[in-house]
């Protein structure tokens, strides 16, 4: 849901790990605010603390701190920032803020902020952004909290599926165990699932279809095998830019050390912009075996894929 945001002040400083004296306006570019010591070809280039954050921890302390004492950028009033998620938007006008990273490691005592304040909330509540689009930001101006909508398809490649033969169950398990994932982590997802038969130029448009579109994650299940109509890790070799093979490899050693009949499959995972791909097996016991251990590093992948720099 869009919300809007007051800002309260905006600030800068010469030197990181330094209280941020207010402006009256700052001008952002592609490395970040004009002037300030954190802006640069990195993902932090941007700071947001909300003032609900500030006056909490003023209640807990009996302290009083000024806007830009915690060495945020910009001080936000109407909504708790540390509940956004990376990739979430923040928009004023022509200026695009996208939110890379909650929280961060705190400096301790050697930190200035640390020094004035005797305690620092940014570690905790304070959010960082990278400028999608510069601009002009004062006080008193307003920012729309656009949160990111992830969009996930689902293509079930099957012959008797798509005929009606029986129903398909690989492309739901899929859809549910996603539906678990983006709830777990409280992001916001939609979902298409479609069926279609083992035809290669019919998958192709698919896949390429899907691409095109920016789906955030491609997951299909079918055809990876050694039959005469097995293609699918073949057309989406054509679409992938680049391939994910550690994660695959992983899965066929692990439970191919346990049923031989699991290294055979063909699956890959890859990438095509900032498209995740995966090609998975058609049954829903390699379903469960897959899942499992792509929702390990899922997160991290969707990070590194988008050059958000986690570690």
């Amino acid at each position: 849901m869009k919300k809007s945001i007051n800002i309260r002040s905006v600030s800068r400083s010469k030197h990181k790990g330094e209280v941020k004296k207010p402006d009256p306006a700052i001008l952002l570019n592609q490395d970040g605010i004009e002037g300030d010591a954190h802006a640069g070809p990195w993902h932090r280039q941007v700071s947001l603390l909300a003032a609900e954050s500030i006056r909490k921890y003023e209640s807990a302390t009996g302290t009083s701190v000024p806007d830009g004492g915690f060495g945020e950028n910009i001080t936000t009033e109407g909504f708790a920032l540390h509940h956004a998620r990376p990739l979430d938007r923040f928009i004023h006008g022509d200026v695009v803020l996208e939110l890379t990273q909650v929280g961060k490691k705190c400096h301790g005592k050697g930190c200035a902020i640390y020094k004035e304040s005797g305690e620092c909330i940014m570690p905790d509540e304070g959010v960082f952004c990278r400028v999608i689009h510069g601009g002009k930001l004062k006080a008193g101006d307003q920012l729309e909290y656009v949160p990111h909508t992830f969009s996930l398809k689902v293509i079930t490649l099957s012959d008797r599926a798509s005929s009606g033969f029986y129903s398909d169950r690989s492309g739901p398990l899929i859809l549910e165990e996603m539906k678990k994932w983006f709830e777990g982590r409280k992001l916001k997802f939609t979902a298409s699932p479609v069926i279609l038969p083992d035809d290669r130029e019919a998958f192709s448009r698919e896949l390429g279809s899907a691409i095109e579109a920016d789906v955030d994650l491609l997951f299909t299940t079918g055809s990876t095998g050694l039959g005469s109509r097995d293609m699918a890790p073949d057309v989406a070799m054509q679409h992938l830019e680049r391939q994910i093979p550690g994660i695959m490899e992983l899965i066929r050693v692990k439970h191919g050390m346990v049923n031989p009949n699991a290294a055979l499959s063909r699956s890959v995972a890859g990438m095509a912009g900032k498209t995740l791909v995966f090609v998975l097996p058609g049954s829903t016991r390699a379903i469960k075996e897959y899942m499992e251990e792509i929702l390990k590093s899922l997160w991290h992948m969707i990070l590194m894929i988008h050059d958000i720099d986690s570690h």
